[in-house]
Order: C-alpha cells, then structure tokens, then sequence
C-alpha cells in the first residue's frame, strides 16, 4: 500500500520535498492557506494551520504527518495527537523550535554549549546583564523571530522598552551573550523513530541583513575537532529533545575556539539545500524516510565541494525566465531551483547550487549564476 505523507504548510520546503517522494512512490499530501503557493502543485486541502478541525480533517488521509513550518500551536498539536495523528516530529520536540527560552534551558540541562543567557522581564535585567556581559547583548522573542527577525543587538535595555511593552502577563525575553564569532557554522542531521540518525558534513553559512545568502559545504578547515564537535552536538540534541525527521542545528565558532549553539530548526533548512545536488541523499528526501521510520540514506558528498547561494529578491523586473536562461546559458553547471514565487525585495525565490572539487571556482560560479537575479 502506498504510504501517504502530510506536510502542514505550502511553502518552498513542502515543494522540495514533491520530487523525491514521487520517486520513493509515496504521496505527498499538502495543506496550504492558499492554493497559489510555492507547493502548489502538491496542495490537496486548504486551511490555516491554527484551525484544528481543518488539520484534524487532513490528517486523517496521511499515514504521517509532518511540517513544512513550525508554527503550528502546542494546543493545536496536543489535539492531534489525542486523536491518534501520527505527527513527525512530535510536539514535545517541536517546543523547542518554537520556544527560544525554553530551547535554552533545555540546552543547558543537557550540558551543550550554548552562549550565556538569561530570561529578563524588565529594561533593568537586560542593564545588569550587558554589565556583566562586556557592555553589548543580543536580546530575542522568545516566540516568532526568524530571519533576523525578533532580534536586537542592544547596550541598554531602553532599546527594548518597546518589546518589554507588548509581552504579556507571564512572558519574557531572551538576553543572550554577544558571541564573537569568526564563522556560523550549521550541522544537518536526520533521525527516525526507532532512533538511527545519519549527519552531513558540518557547512558554513554567511548571511546578509540576518538571511542566509551562502553555504559552503563542508566548511573548510572543519575535517578533525569541528566537524567532531558539531556532530556530537547534534546527535546529543537529537536523542535528547526526541527529535525526529531532519532538523538544522546553527552554530558559532567563536574566536576562543568554542562552538555554541544558536539556533534550532526542526525541518529541512535552508543550510541544507546544497544537498540537492551535492549529497548522495538530499535532506528532503531524509526526511521523507526519517518521518515514516525507514533505513536513512547516505550523506556521502558527491563532489570535494558544494556550494548554495540564494536567490533574494529577483529581478526588478519580474522576468524570471529570462534571468533563468542566461544563467543557464553563462552557467551550465548550475542547478536552478526556483520555488515558484514572485520577485519581491528581501524574499527567497530560490537558490543555485554548485558542486566541484574546486572551492574558488564553485563560489565563484554560485555567485555569478544569482547575479542574474540581481538589477
């Protein structure tokens, strides 16, 4: 019988996962406020994600069920596992993707590293742990931020008094410890049910204005004690928090030579697009198998390197498919995945992919392909 796998949301990461369950002869179900998003093409219901007879209503087709987001509420999920959803990965787990305080306490009480940090529900805790923390903090929502969003780097807590304004009865902030990093490195890593995991090679990100523009993978220099440590971090947190499925852990590495964790994202991630093209299994096809409990493929590299640079904002224009062709035609190594949005300041509308044995070259290659996006 074909299994039938449910993804909660229509974007670009439910789209990428379309190719390959065609290929391993599943069903991809998608639930999609509207039915011109980025998985289109896969949308077999709408709703909102927030209603719970809509998600109980498209659950009951899938054999799993999974997200292409992490925004679904803890209510919402709570009632879908009462009614026996089959939900990958489960709520518990989901918490501390959606939750960065809870993350860090979670964290902390499995012995990760993790940059300093407190919970502060006023401008004068956020003051004595700038004190204490060297003058400069990073100070997040606890819930919502992404992208750069919902975080401040600030040297008094009056450039929050804003955010300390809006929180509710019984909400916080998150202060961290401004991390001098020399690079932000991600580990991607896949687990199933019955608890076997497989890792990629460690990769370095580079972003601009807080979004992931470039990935480089692996990271150089990171074979021995990098990709060590990143791996031993990223297997404790799955096994600690029951992750499952593939899921990203983003990290720095500091210029005291620590690697702390940053952020969690229980999903594909967009650290590991690059897997498309240049991993024996992508990370959408990973998890495809991790979510349905299947043996996990290998994440063997098909080339010394890989690189992915998005694709943000699009030409001015809008004429998408003459910016595709000209890469096409200046760049044939170049695997365009676009994620059927249109151009808009800031937006991701898709990445290149390169892969080589050449880093130079496949950097220089990414680059010049995305240029064409760019008026």
């Amino acid at each position: 019988m074909t299994r039938v796998v449910g993804v909660i949301g229509g974007g670009q990461l439910a789209r990428m996962m379309t190719p390959p369950a065609i290929n391993l002869g599943l069903e991809i179900y998608v639930l999609a406020k509207e039915s011109s998003e980025s998985a289109k093409i896969a949308v077999t219901a709408l709703g909102d994600h927030t209603d719970t007879q809509a998600l109980l209503n498209f659950a009951r087709e899938c054999d799993v069920v999974t997200f292409d987001h992490e925004h679904v509420p803890q209510s919402v999920l709570t009632e879908l596992v009462a009614a026996g959803v089959n939900l990958q990965p489960k709520p518990e787990a989901l918490l501390y993707a959606q939750d960065k305080l809870l993350m860090r306490k979670r964290l902390a009480e499995l012995g990760v590293p993790i940059p300093g940090w407190a919970e502060v529900t006023t401008v004068a805790e956020v003051d004595a742990f700038v004190a204490e923390y060297g003058g400069r903090a990073v100070v997040k929502t606890a819930r919502g931020g992404y992208d750069g969003k919902g975080v401040r780097v600030v040297s008094s807590g009056t450039e929050v008094a804003d955010w300390f304004a809006a929180l509710a009865q019984g909400e916080a902030l998150l202060v961290e410890e401004f991390v001098s990093f020399t690079r932000e490195l991600a580990q991607m890593i896949a687990r199933r049910p019955s608890g076997e995991v497989a890792l990629w090679p460690v990769v370095e990100t580079m972003q601009a204005n807080g979004v992931c523009a470039e990935v480089i993978a692996p990271a150089p220099s990171s074979a021995g004690k990098v990709a060590d440590m990143a791996a031993d971090i990223a297997t404790t947190i799955a096994h600690g928090l029951d992750v499952t499925g593939v899921f990203a852990v983003e990290m720095f590495e500091t210029t005291d030579d620590r690697i702390l964790v940053n952020e969690l994202a229980m999903r594909p991630h967009n650290s590991g697009h690059w897997s498309q093209d240049g991993s024996l299994t992508s990370q959408f096809e990973q998890h495809l198998r991790a979510v349905l409990d299947l043996p996990l493929g290998a994440t063997a590299m098909v080339a010394q390197w890989a690189v992915m640079s998005n694709i943000l904002g699009g030409p001015a224009s809008g004429d998408l498919d003459a910016a595709s062709a000209q890469l096409m035609a200046e760049y044939p190594e170049a695997k365009l995945h676009l994620y059927g949005k249109s151009p808009r300041p800031g937006r991701k509308i898709g990445h290149v992919n390169v892969i080589g044995d050449e880093l130079d070259r496949a950097v220089a290659a990414a680059r010049g392909a995305t240029a064409f996006f760019q008026d």
